[in-house]
């Protein structure tokens, strides 16, 4: 039976751990075995930040939306309030986006959700939907 060289192999994988090291600092750029640890350990970190990206957008959304809407006398959570009483559903992306470049379609949504808080005004004490509605 012929023997089987594997050189060709090893080499292919070094090359791709290689690559994906590139740009890494000291040996962890070019000794195999520091790149495969710090490719592992970058790749587990790509994992997790993809989702605290979606978590810190997210949260950047809100407090835009939330220093739009305090121009026009509510808070976030009261604004959020009364658009899902209102029945229109925008997500936060959106209506962030709106706040920035399209303040007279954001002021609409803001008008609309004040409508919607009116009900305040019947329930619960009389300061109420001052309180909520400035």
């Amino acid at each position: 039976m012929a023997r089987v060289k594997r050189g060709v192999a090893a080499h292919a994988k070094h090359k791709k751990v290689l690559k994906q090291a590139k740009g890494f600092y000291g040996r962890r750029k070019n000794t195999i075995r520091t790149a495969k640890a710090a490719v592992d350990r970058a790749k587990q970190y790509a994992t997790r930040d993809r989702k605290v990206n979606k978590r810190n957008f997210r949260a950047l959304w809100i407090q835009r939306i939330n220093a739009a809407v305090r121009e026009f006398g509510l808070t976030y959570g009261r604004f959020i309030d009364g658009l899902n009483k209102a029945g229109i559903e925008v997500d936060r992306k959106v209506l962030s986006d709106m706040a920035i470049h399209e303040p007279e379609a954001f002021g609409a949504l803001v008008a609309a959700a004040k409508k919607a808080l009116e009900y305040l005004k019947d329930s619960g004490t009389p300061n109420e939907f001052e309180g909520a509605v400035r």
